[in-house]
């Protein structure tokens, strides 16, 4: 067998995908079940470009996790033969890669301007930032809050009746470039606010009586990168120093147990730490504000995929958070509203224990900022589709996840300290 793994590796590490078809490139299930079948995948990945999409390395596999990982169509057939003669349970879940690319564009809504059912670029979610704020000036207004790495302004969106004295919610979407349901749900949220103010008494309270900073994508610069050159982009877009490898992990980038458990000091690496705390102008720029407006945001809500989880602090450390009763509870009743609507199951608790290990995360590093509620959602879905989430499940996804996000805020507002 560490034959066929030798001869898999020969032939291997090609210029990394800038043709860009992702034709043949396969999706595999694996379920290793000892150490051994874990050691066998981490030579895999020594001798071969794998790109994990869960966990996002291959460093955090464990003997019983569910492993999801990529692979080029001329390897796939080789991966297969080794998976077969290690005895390894697995699975495809993707066959064809490009194929699900293409049927992820499933939408009717076939419109070139801003739609809430479609996946939209960078260009179109500025445009749409600009409007939403001009068409709803009571409670939608805009500010620029940093520069991306490529020069590119940062807005923040937020949403509220003003008053004097308000309490926050701060909320972002787009850390990790290729999760693209992530940034459709921030428009979602925007949208569904501002359409049910004065109808919904729930939202017309939390607006009264909260304001949401809503920031629709962190990583712009590599959510651009994902529609121009490759869909499966992850990190941000900035030149690492000494390395032609470019960018970094943003949800690795913060000052939260930084580069120990789970990320990575390899600038090569899909959970590259960076070169220090806050290296990123994107992460820089998140901070500083939540910094800034720490006396006013009391909750904290970061929105990623795939897996349908609801997790909170902490990833860094197996620690639970003094509050973590309480959160336990919130995240148990938020996911069983989520559930409510098409019965999509989500599973939840402290990040290191409900899904892996994960150091300089967002979500820690504003809980010990001291902003008490701190949640994390994967959104769908367990991978059939992962990064690929067809536009025909953004309404979906999007209103049962509103359900959660609207009973996390009005459990905020009512427990405000």
């Amino acid at each position: 067998m560490w034959a066929l793994l030798v001869l898999i590796g020969a032939a291997s590490v090609s210029a990394h995908l800038q043709d860009l078809s992702f034709d043949g490139q396969k999706v595999f299930r694996v379920i290793p079940q000892n150490d051994e079948q874990v050691e066998i995948l981490n030579f895999l990945a020594s001798i071969m470009e794998v790109d994990f999409w869960q966990p996002d390395s291959v460093t955090l596999v464990r003997p019983k996790m569910q492993v999801d990982f990529r692979v080029e169509a001329e390897k796939s057939f080789k991966v297969e033969d080794l998976l077969k003669e290690s005895g390894m349970e697995y699975r495809v879940l993707i066959d064809n890669l490009q194929a699900a690319l293409d049927a992820q564009f499933d939408s009717q809504a076939r419109t070139a301007s801003h739609s809430y059912v479609k996946y939209n670029n960078w260009n179109t979610i500025a445009d749409w930032t600009a409007d939403i704020a001009a068409q709803n000036p009571d409670l939608v207004s805009r500010s620029v809050i940093g520069k991306t790495y490529e020069g590119r302004p940062m807005y923040l969106l937020k949403v509220g009746k003003s008053g004097a004295n308000k309490k926050a919610i701060f909320m972002d979407c787009g850390f990790h470039a290729r999760e693209w349901i992530s940034p459709a749900f921030c428009q979602w949220f925007v949208k569904e606010a501002v359409e049910t103010y004065g109808k919904d008494t729930v939202m017309t309270t939390l607006l009264d009586k909260l304001d949401f900073y809503v920031l629709p994508v962190v990583n712009i610069d590599g959510y651009v990168y994902t529609w121009t050159n490759d869909r499966m982009w992850r990190k941000t877009r900035s030149k690492n120093a000494g390395t032609t490898c470019i960018g970094t992990d943003p949800n690795r980038n913060f000052n939260a147990g930084w580069c120990t458990l789970g990320a990575s000091d390899y600038p090569c690496s899909s959970t590259y730490c960076g070169s220090a705390p806050e290296s990123e102008k994107e992460t820089k720029a998140l901070a500083d504000f939540i910094r800034e407006h720490l006396s006013t945001i009391k909750a904290y809500l970061t929105i990623h995929s795939y897996s349908q989880l609801l997790l909170f602090p902490y990833s860094y450390t197996y620690n639970l958070p003094s509050n973590y009763q309480e959160l336990n509870s919130i995240a148990r009743a938020a996911s069983k509203e989520l559930a409510s609507l098409y019965n999509t199951e989500y599973t939840y608790g402290p990040g290191a224990t409900t899904i892996y290990p994960a150091a300089g995360g967002s979500d820690d590093w504003a809980y010990d900022q001291g902003i008490k509620y701190s949640f994390t959602f994967e959104l769908r879905d367990t991978g059939r589709y992962g990064f690929l989430l067809p536009e025909s499940q953004i309404k979906p996804t999007c209103e049962e996840t509103f359900l959660a996000v609207k009973y996390i805020a009005n459990y905020v507002l009512e427990h405000l300290y």
